[in-house]
């Protein structure tokens, strides 16, 4: 389940990134407490010469503070340093601290004032900062329930974007085609009819109740052969055709590095995790506009805009600074200065 907020520059985002196919690496949404040493680094000024686009108020920020942190995963770190260079193009005096290792640990620097902008996803609010065990399969519904509650703690959520990372399973293109499977409910079928048929998920997820053992409940799956593998190994390994279908995350750049099929969750399983830039309370009291000037950004990064984005870093091996700034100028919220 997706929301549809696709503007026109969303559109033409999706056709000038759609040329670009390898992968990305990310891990949803892991709570380690541990915290990195932060990477400050200076990122306003001259916006690495470019200059704002058409939409955008070059002084609308003029002088405000904002350091943008970020979780340590590559999805994590495209989101920090692409807001960091698009509120450098507002005006605003920014900074970064990404990397931060762990989701508690990245949330707190939030809380605490350390840090004043960051992504979050609203399963992970949902469920893992406000203890719910019962996801709302609504994006809008879902965010609107965080939001809410969230306040209480001091974090305030802003615009939401239509990106989803949660749990899928997927299988090979060519796979998907030859046994007609399009869905998680075609995936059960399927190895109920092959019994023999292998399943690949990371040790975690299969030892979890809303992981591969709620799944089969679920979707009523029986047979199967399960192996647990590393998460970066799955993409491969269902590529190599040694797995026949593969847990993955649905915004993961080596989906399409690896001519991969996402099956569609069907009788909705599995969380939403649609991506929102949060901050504290108090830092949004004091510039409510930094998360005003955020809703075209969070509006443009659809699902696919995102796997792309991250196949870039992850399969290709480029930067952050300058996937950001490639995206910037592609969607139209900046210009070459």
């Amino acid at each position: 389940m997706t929301i549809h907020l696709t503007s026109r520059r969303t559109r033409r985002v999706v056709a000038g990134l759609g040329a670009t196919v390898l992968a990305a690496g990310l891990a949803g949404c892991g709570l380690d407490e541990e915290s990195s040493v932060g990477n400050q680094t200076a990122a306003g000024g001259e916006c690495g010469g470019l200059v704002a686009g058409d939409d955008i108020d070059p002084e609308g920020l003029t002088d405000v503070p904002v350091v943008v942190g970020s979780k340590d995963f590559d999805e994590q770190l495209i989101l920090g340093e692409l807001t960091s260079q698009y509120l450098c193009l507002w005006g605003a005096d920014n900074s970064t601290d990404l990397n931060t290792q762990g989701s508690t640990a990245a949330r707190e620097k939030i809380i605490r004032g350390d840090n004043n902008i960051m992504w979050e996803y609203t399963g992970t609010g949902w469920i893992n900062y406000l203890g719910n065990d019962k996801p709302i399969f609504d994006p809008v519904e879902q965010y609107d329930a965080v939001k809410e509650a969230d306040v209480e703690n001091g974090v305030v959520w802003g615009p939401l974007s239509p990106f989803n990372n949660t749990y899928a399973f997927a299988t090979t293109a060519d796979f998907a085609e030859e046994n007609s499977i399009a869905t998680h409910s075609d995936m059960a079928a399927y190895i109920a009819e092959n019994p023999d048929a292998t399943v690949c998920v990371e040790a975690e997820f299969a030892n979890r109740p809303d992981g591969y053992p709620g799944f089969k409940k679920a979707y009523d799956v029986t047979g199967g052969d399960e192996q647990s593998l590393g998460t970066g190994v799955i993409y491969t390994q269902i590529a190599q055709g040694n797995c026949d279908f593969g847990e993955i995350f649905t915004t993961d750049g080596r989906i399409a590095a690896n001519d991969l099929v996402v099956l569609e969750d069907d009788k909705s399983f599995f969380p939403l995790y649609n991506g929102v830039p949060v901050t504290s309370v108090e830092y949004n009291e004091e510039h409510p506009e930094v998360l005003e000037a955020l809703q075209p950004l969070a509006e443009s990064l659809t699902t696919e805009v995102m796997q792309d984005l991250n196949t870039r870093k992850s399969a290709d091996g480029e930067s952050e600074t300058q996937i950001a700034t490639d995206y910037l100028l592609e969607s139209g919220f900046a210009q070459e200065g």
